[in-house]
């Protein structure tokens, strides 16, 4: 989560005059905000997120125990592959993001038989990928959402039309995940190397090799 501070600064006039800062990580928060008030000029100080939720000092204090204890700095792969000769769909999703000070990586993939194409197996793979975060208590944060299919990412960006009414219950079903977990997503179209780790769990999967991990990383 990347925070930023709004304050006013008491001048020598009577000019009121308000300052605010570049983004930075929600773990320097009160490094900044004490350098600040050491300065004796600063007032109305507020702590604002990049949800648009802001706190005073006091109320970042109270809340920022209960900040650590929640998954932020949140970035998902998918991607997902279809077999034409078996009719069989690959899904390969992972999760890297930040808890209590710590890192960590989901990575999981899905066999299925009931898609039609390539293009649903992206979606179905986007949408197992928010399910993966709803298992881990994602909520009210920002995430960075990376894949391969400038289809599932421009659709869902509404730079796209959707005219394939499967794909639209899929486009549908994904808002509804994005809208009760309350994230603020950022789309970001990868080149097929960029994305290598989720085709890889996609392939394996159409391979029946499962694979579902959730390990601390350095």
């Amino acid at each position: 989560m990347q925070m930023k501070i709004r304050f006013r600064y008491k001048s020598k006039t009577s000019t009121e005059i308000w300052f605010e800062s570049d983004w930075f990580p929600r773990k320097e928060t009160i490094i900044h905000v004490d350098d600040l008030e050491k300065t004796g000029r600063v007032i109305d100080l507020l702590i604002e997120d990049e949800m648009g939720n802001t706190w005073t000092r006091k109320e970042y204090l109270r809340l920022n125990q209960e900040l650590e204890k929640e998954p932020e700095n949140i970035t998902v792969y998918f991607d997902g592959g279809f077999d034409l000769h078996s009719s069989l769909s690959g899904l390969g999703m992972v999760i890297y993001y930040d808890k209590g000070g710590e890192s960590f990586r989901i990575r999981k993939n899905e066999r299925l038989e009931e898609l039609e194409n390539n293009n649903e197996a992206e979606y179905a793979a986007l949408f197992n990928a928010l399910l993966l975060l709803e298992e881990i208590g994602v909520k009210q944060t920002p995430c960075v959402i990376k894949g391969d299919s400038q289809v599932v990412l421009k659709q869902l960006e509404g730079e796209w039309p959707c005219y394939e009414e499967e794909l639209n219950r899929w486009l549908d079903r994904i808002e509804n995940q994005i809208k009760k977990l309350g994230i603020k997503t950022k789309l970001e179209v990868l080149n097929r190397n960029e994305n290598k780790e989720a085709d890889k769990l996609a392939s394996q999967a159409l391979q029946n090799t499962m694979i579902h991990s959730h390990n601390r990383i350095d």
